[in-house]
């Protein structure tokens, strides 16, 4: 039997509103859009602190009141951050708000890279210092607490090198089998992955293990996913969509629901039916809800 799609949308990344106005920023909008994204065939729904205006938050009473309130509305399992290079500092403090919040899933992003943009009409870079530094030491004392608190690891993967590491992160133990990955396609100067293309996402099928102890999804930060979620259906992977990552212009600025509900329909017409949240919950190997 052909395996069912996760759909993990990602609602409100780092893209702020503008000409796309439905990016979500109190918990009760993060809320309510999640359950509208779970009806429409999202499995899991990735999430991000946001202050009134959209400003970044690692508060971790405002995380603690996102998933109490996702969880008011809908089974959809809940994915948190780990604060990507806006969030720095000791490991300690870049988990409290996973700690308080108790998602069923949070990031790790298992190696390190620089998060400047690259403006090529001007020839000139944005910024020259965000480095997102996540020592093999951070890593793993992020992979233990997430054990002891008893939340999956998503394992963020911006190279080939990433998923070597994921790879032996499962060999240590340090991951339960099978891991679930991410992996951040680029666009929009964004330069610290693979561009988002198919051919981008082809150049990491060599390294992902043939046994499925990665469970993987594509997402594409500052582009459009529709033709790399066409490849990971074809592929066996899953897909990350979602406003947080790109507004969709060319789609007249629709809604994250509108987005997963075509990423659902694409699956469908490749004969690949849309998981759950109980069967995403399966297959990566989660307890029940």
């Amino acid at each position: 039997m052909t395996k069912k799609l996760i759909i993990n949308v990602r609602l409100n990344e780092w893209e702020k509103r503008g000409p796309n106005p439905h990016i979500p920023y109190s918990p009760r909008e993060i809320a309510e859009d999640a359950a509208k994204c779970r009806e429409a065939g999202a499995s899991i729904v990735h999430v991000h602190a946001r202050g009134p205006n959209g400003e970044r938050s690692h508060s971790p009473e405002l995380y603690a009141e996102i998933t109490k309130e996702i969880r008011a509305r809908s089974d959809i399992l809940i994915h948190t951050t780990l604060g990507n290079v806006y969030l720095e500092g000791e490991a300690e403090d870049r988990v409290k708000h996973v700690a308080a919040s108790k998602p069923d899933i949070a990031t790790i992003d298992i190696g390190s890279t620089n998060m400047d943009r690259y403006n090529p009409a001007e020839k000139r870079w944005e910024t020259t210092d965000k480095v997102y530094q996540n020592s093999i030491e951070s890593c793993m004392f992020f992979a233990r607490t997430m054990k002891e608190l008893g939340v999956k690891p998503s394992v963020g993967v911006w190279t080939v090198a990433f998923m070597r590491a994921t790879a032996a992160f499962i060999e240590m133990g340090l991951l339960d089998n099978p891991a679930l990955a991410k992996i951040p396609l680029c666009g929009g100067g964004r330069l610290a992955g693979h561009e988002a293309t198919p051919a981008g996402l082809a150049a990491f099928l060599h390294a992902i293990p043939k046994d499925e102890s990665i469970q993987w999804a594509v997402c594409t930060k500052h582009a459009n996913i529709f033709p790399c979620a066409a490849m990971a259906i074809a592929e066996g992977g899953h897909v990350a969509p979602g406003l947080g990552d790109y507004h969709y212009p060319e789609l007249g600025c629709p809604t994250n629901a509108d987005i997963v509900h075509r990423i659902a329909r694409m699956s469908r017409d490749m004969a690949r039916e849309v998981a759950t949240s109980a069967d995403a919950r399966e297959l990566l190997r989660m307890p029940p809800g």
